[in-house]
């Protein structure tokens, strides 16, 4: 069955801290910028909607130890608002960022909409408390944060804790595997773990394979799907925060997204972090966009 299709844009910034060079982050462009590549109109979505986002600062809150906690938290409210005053059952979403610190609203949402599962498809695993942030930035915690670890003014917003348990988490991507400190974080969590080598080892098509299997088999009210666009090879998307050179290529993250794309338990997707600033000519976006419309179609056939 052909399923309508909403976007919503949520161009969020404020979970990052800006580089020396930069006024600030330039994701929050990244809805607007998809739409000079024709990826709204090529998508043809039933709705569009939009929450502007707070201007960009760099406050550190000492509650929380993390940067723009308060703004962010605010923002999130309005998100779950506006995804559950517009929610279509039977409608593929598509959630444009903005950085990953939206996932924070969006989990919430689901929350209230039953026990959902998350496919996280990341070039890191964003699992980390505040201590070990060098940054502050919220981008990098998002995970830890919507399953319950850190500040509990973050990850009890409205008494929602956990938005997402663990156990119905596959993370998978991270290249970021030197750091024995980093990865332990995740590794003695419950959630399910596949750096960027096991996800390649186990293969990509198998891994989205085995994720719906614990969908089905837990019963679950559905699923949501992150996608951090840093998880790209960087030869083929440079235009992102923190650049890791190896990662995957359009034709793995095909084989991952399609099967994930045909369930009908899919609520959607969120893409994050490509930033427009990195690619002043679109000589990244226009492939990006060209793979991911014909992945999206693909989910009709």
């Amino acid at each position: 069955m052909k399923r309508d299709i909403n976007i919503f844009e949520f161009p969020l910034n404020l979970g990052l801290t800006k580089k020396e060079h930069e006024t600030e982050p330039g994701v929050r462009k990244l809805p607007d910028w998809l739409r000079k590549f024709d990826f709204h109109s090529r998508i043809a979505p039933k709705n569009v909607f939009r929450l502007e986002a707070p201007k960009y600062s760099m406050d550190f809150d000492k509650e929380s130890n993390v940067r723009n906690a308060d703004p962010i938290i605010e923002y999130a409210k309005k998100q779950a608002e506006c995804i559950l005053n517009n929610y279509e059952k039977d409608t593929f979403n598509i959630i444009l960022g903005g950085d990953c610190s939206i996932l924070i609203g969006n989990a919430m949402a689901l929350k209230k909409l039953g026990n959902f599962g998350l496919f996280y498809l990341d070039g890191h695993t964003d699992f980390i408390t505040p201590e070990l942030s060098e940054t502050g930035g919220i981008a990098g915690m998002d995970l830890a944060i919507i399953t319950g670890t850190g500040h509990e003014k973050l990850t009890n917003i409205n008494g929602l804790k956990p938005y997402i348990f663990e156990e119905n988490i596959f993370c998978c991507g991270n290249a970021e595997t030197d750091d024995e400190e980093y990865v332990s974080q995740i590794v003695n969590s419950d959630i399910h773990y596949f750096d960027l080598y096991q996800l390649r080892k186990n293969g990509f098509r198998k891994t989205a394979d085995n994720f719906l299997k614990m969908v089905n088999e837990k019963g679950l009210d559905g699923f949501f799907i992150h996608f951090d666009v840093d998880i790209l090879k960087d030869e083929v998307m440079p235009a992102v925060d923190s650049r890791m050179e190896d990662g995957i290529i359009y034709e793995d993250l095909r084989e991952i997204l399609e099967p994930l794309f045909q369930s009908s338990l899919c609520f959607g997707i969120e893409i994050t972090i490509l930033d427009p600033d990195y690619d002043k000519n679109g000589i990244y976006t226009r492939p990006f966009v060209e793979n991911l419309i014909e992945i999206i179609k693909n989910k009709e056939d």
